[in-house]
């Protein structure tokens, strides 16, 4: 079965101040990128907006409303909500969009439409958590993704792989306390959340943090992926796989000190749907996080989405 491409034009819509990393120019360059003819077979959806009770799965009813509700006010003029985090007009749309995008590619991949897919969207989630936006996040479209696959398909065993540069410190909130929930990260230390030292583990040895100082390249983070990562997600037997994929980790990146290549970010994925296809019929879910550096995202954006298109 093809690779789906999910996305929305709604979220260029989502427009922090003009010198703000997490442009719309960010998710310009990876769609451009995904045009090239190498990616022709990629099934190409436009995603619907995620339903009220889909997000409050994973976000207290009070940061939903915040969010929907501040559409009136970012119409004005931007807001701010904590010290890296805007919304405007079109950002509580753009928001629901994303969201949404995890949620359809969720249910193609369930229902046999697509293999595996790539959501291709902003605002990023990862470090939105259940009671706070924070972080460039609106919404954990991932965690939102992930409980899709539970409450919606009975699946009771959802892992979720993190190589974004900076902690998912949303993600982890949303499944420290659910012992079926898994949730492993690769991140630069120390950085931007401050969280996801080695001790934070969850109820039941659930969430594995690796911290990887400055500096730290392709021979360290597969040696982190090979040794430690990759064997406990397959111990774990998920029944469907996430994939926070930040471009952030590589080398040309503004906003962090590592020193990964666009293979490095195809080889974790090809590594990860080779456990999918063992574990979990090949169940695999991506969805776009940071990357702040526009043609070294490009190219990793492209990177991964070869490797999901020939897992």
């Amino acid at each position: 079965m093809a690779t789906a491409l999910i996305s929305h034009p709604e979220c260029f819509r989502h427009e922090p101040p003009d010198s703000h990393p997490e442009r719309p120019a960010r998710l310009r360059a990876v769609l451009s990128e995904l045009e090239h003819p190498r990616f022709s077979s990629l099934v190409r959806v436009n995603a619907e907006k995620a339903d009220l009770d889909v997000l409050l799965r994973v976000h207290a009813p009070g940061l939903v409303e915040t969010i929907l509700e501040s559409r009136d006010a970012a119409s004005r003029g931007r807001i701010q909500i904590d010290a890296d985090t805007y919304m405007s007009a079109g950002s509580a749309d753009a928001a629901l969009h994303a969201a949404g995008a995890v949620v359809e590619a969720v249910d193609g991949v369930m229902g046999g439409k697509y293999g595996n897919a790539f959501c291709a969207v902003r605002p990023p989630g990862h470090h939105a958590e259940r009671l706070r936006p924070m972080g460039f996040c609106l919404f954990n479209n991932i965690a939102v993704g992930a409980m899709q696959a539970r409450d919606k398909y009975g699946l009771q065993r959802i892992a979720v792989v993190d190589f974004d540069v900076h902690h998912g410190n949303g993600t982890q909130d949303a499944f420290f306390r659910d012992a079926n929930l898994f949730y492993a990260s690769t991140h630069q230390m120390p950085l931007y959340p401050g969280t996801g030292y080695e001790n934070e583990r969850g109820v039941s040895n659930n969430v594995l943090n690796r911290r990887l100082p400055p500096g730290s390249g392709s021979v360290e983070i597969r040696a982190v992926y090979s040794d430690s990562i990759l064997p406990a997600l397959e111990a774990f037997a998920p029944q469907f796989i996430f994939i926070s994929a930040g471009f952030d980790a590589h080398r040309a990146d503004p906003l962090a000190n590592l020193d990964l290549a666009e293979d490095d970010f195809a080889w974790i994925t090809a590594e990860i749907c080779a456990i999918a296809a063992r574990v979990c019929e090949g169940r695999v879910v991506s969805a776009l996080e940071g990357g702040y550096d526009l043609d070294a995202l490009a190219r990793s954006a492209g990177a991964q989405v070869g490797a999901l298109m020939e897992a």
